[in-house]
């Protein structure tokens, strides 16, 4: 379905589903801005038939994007089947554009809103056609790093239960962004849903690692960074050979409470 008139909106996910929504053929998203690339993550995980979408812009935007594992995991799914391709240039972007075979969309941002404008000329849209299909031949592939966000759930569930699973999925939903020093991480998550559940230190950062959303390392770390800030403490389990092990447990009294919709804002607001 090609966008007919100019559309304005406050909302840059609207703007972006009015031109997507029915579309059916490639679509070539060229120049987006941190915004624009987290209203389309957005709209094509809610499109039913989502066309196959090809994202072209900087490198800079795209790691801002990697930075973000809500953002990123849900990117790596539409990466999985194949809905998203995403490459890099750090040629110039002229303009904001959603390219389609036949209409090419002009996004123009000021102050609240966005608009969309098309055109259809026949010999124009050919010709950037033609432009940005050999500036994608020529981009580099970027790496998200991140595993596809389903993919993190289901092994949660087969490691470690279905009530893991859905307390994990449903604390995710509740947080807008993992990017900021006072916002949780995808680690940190992972961390105060084994604290919930009571699992060992050892297990849960040797799935986190297993499955891509960070080394064990990285899980030590945070670990330690929420137990200096009483978000979780530690119990010393011993174990037959080696080094004992560290069971997980919710902190502060008010974690210990809160379900698990309102779990992380609570700990955002403990780290603040």
């Amino acid at each position: 379905m090609v966008l007919d008139q100019t559309i304005v909106e406050t909302s840059k996910p609207n703007v972006i589903n009015a031109i997507l929504g029915g579309e059916s053929t490639k679509v070539l998203c060229v120049g987006f801005d941190e915004d624009l690339v987290d209203a389309l993550g957005e709209i094509l995980g809610e499109l039913n038939d989502p066309p196959e979408v090809h994202l072209l812009t900087t490198e800079s935007v795209l790691k801002w994007a990697r930075d973000d594992f809500v953002l990123a995991s849900k990117a790596a799914d539409l990466l999985e089947n194949g809905t998203l391709s995403i490459r890099s240039s750090e040629n110039p972007f002229e303009n904001r554009l959603v390219v389609t075979e036949g209409s090419v969309v002009s996004l123009i941002t000021a102050g609240e809103y966005t608009a969309g404008l098309p055109a259809t000329h026949e010999a124009f849209t050919g010709a950037v056609n033609e432009k940005w299909s050999i500036r994608w031949d020529e981009a580099e592939q970027f790496s998200l790093r991140t595993p596809p966000r389903s993919q993190v759930e289901e092994t949660l569930g087969e490691e470690f239960g279905s009530e893991v699973e859905a307390d994990f999925r449903t604390m995710l939903d509740a947080i807008e962004t993992t990017r900021g020093d006072e916002r949780l991480s995808g680690t940190d998550v992972s961390l105060l849903v084994a604290a919930k559940h009571e699992l060992l230190l050892y297990d849960i950062s040797r799935w986190g690692e297993d499955v891509g959303v960070a080394s064990k390392a990285t899980f030590s770390r945070r670990k330690t960074h929420l137990e200096e800030n009483a978000l979780i403490e530690t119990e010393t389990v011993p174990i037959d050979i080696g080094r004992p092990r560290l069971r997980l447990l919710l902190g502060k009294s008010e974690l210990r409470e809160a379900a698990s919709d309102e779990l992380p804002a609570v700990a955002e607001q403990l780290l603040s």
